[in-house]
Parts: C-alpha cells; structure tokens; sequence
C-alpha cells in the first residue's frame, strides 16, 4: 500500500493521475489544465493571480519531479505531467493580460470574448481561443525549437518543468498574435 504522503507526490507529479493515461500523457495533462483555465476566467482571475499560480505549480512541480526522480535513471518520466500543466497555462497569459486591462475594454459574453482595441471590436469564441492556445503549447513542447530543445537536455527536475515554461512563452507569443490583431476563422 502506498502511503498519504507517496500518494500526496503522485497526485501532484501525474496531475491527478492524467500522467497514467495513454498514449500521449504529455497531451492528456495539458488537456487536462484546460478546465482550470476556463474556471480562472470564471472567477474574473487577473494576470497576477495566474502568474502567482504558475510560479506556485512550478516550484511545487520541481519539488515532486525532484522526489520522483531522485532513485531513478530516467530525469524525465513521461508521466510527470505537471510541467505540461505550467506550460500550458502560461500560454494562456495573453488571454489574462488582454482581460486585466482597462485599456482594451473587453467583456466575455456566452464564451465569447470581445476585444476593443484602437476604436475595433473583434470577438473570439472561447473555444477557438482554447484550441489555438492548446495546440501552440504542444507543437512547441513537442518540435522544442531552441532554447527549449537546450533546456530538455538538462538533466535536473529544474530542466524538466522549465523546458515546458519555455514551450508556453513560445506559445504565449503565437497566442498574443492571434489575440492582440484578431486572427480568426
């Protein structure tokens, strides 16, 4: 039997376990941040409070990558999949960023967002927004043009949350394209 605090650890490494689905338990963890993202724009979370979250998740995720990988080889499990969790809610920053502030007057309407910026209004459905940010994360975690292919070679628990945090800027800058000049189907 596994005790409360290996349990603990595994909860927090596998993200509640997603990391023990397959194939792909990359893509099942950053899947499974999504809801939390959709719940923080529910509950009107600014930039800071999703910062203050992803530097929490981030110093916890090394913590648990740390103790799950100090007895074994392999520094980078496949089913570690909080550093996912990280990566994928920073790219949803420039969603935040639009949302706190004043300057761009947006409003979020039957899951549709609506941007006013320079005297244009543009609306974006919240599920276009989701699967746009969604895919940016995970073609940039998974083809890890450099820096990110550099920082997957480092063999530590740092070098396994933080390839995932340079894959979301990656992405947070592609999503802040579409976002801030309104690219649309």
């Amino acid at each position: 039997h596994l005790s409360i605090r290996r349990q603990r650890q595994m909860c927090i490494r596998d993200r509640f376990y997603i990391g023990l689905l397959k194939p792909a338990p990359g893509t099942w963890g950053s899947l499974g941040s999504l809801p939390f993202i959709y719940v923080f724009l529910l509950l009107n979370f600014t930039i800071w409070h999703l910062i203050t979250l992803c530097i929490l998740i981030f110093f916890l995720g090394w913590w648990a990558t740390f103790i799950e990988t100090r007895n074994i080889k392999e520094h980078d499990p496949a089913e570690i999949v909080i550093d996912e969790v990280v990566g994928q809610w920073i790219t949803f920053s420039p969603l935040f960023l639009i949302l706190s502030n004043i300057k761009f007057n947006t409003s979020i309407s039957e899951n549709t967002i609506f941007i006013n910026a320079d005297s244009s209004v543009y609306s974006m459905h919240i599920i276009y927004i989701f699967i746009c940010a969604f895919a940016l994360f995970r073609f940039f975690d998974i083809l890890k043009p450099w820096p990110i292919s550099w920082a997957d070679q480092i063999s530590s628990p740092f070098g396994v949350m933080f390839d995932d945090v340079l894959a979301g800027l990656y992405a947070a800058l592609s999503l802040s394209i579409i976002l801030f000049f309104g690219f649309t189907l």
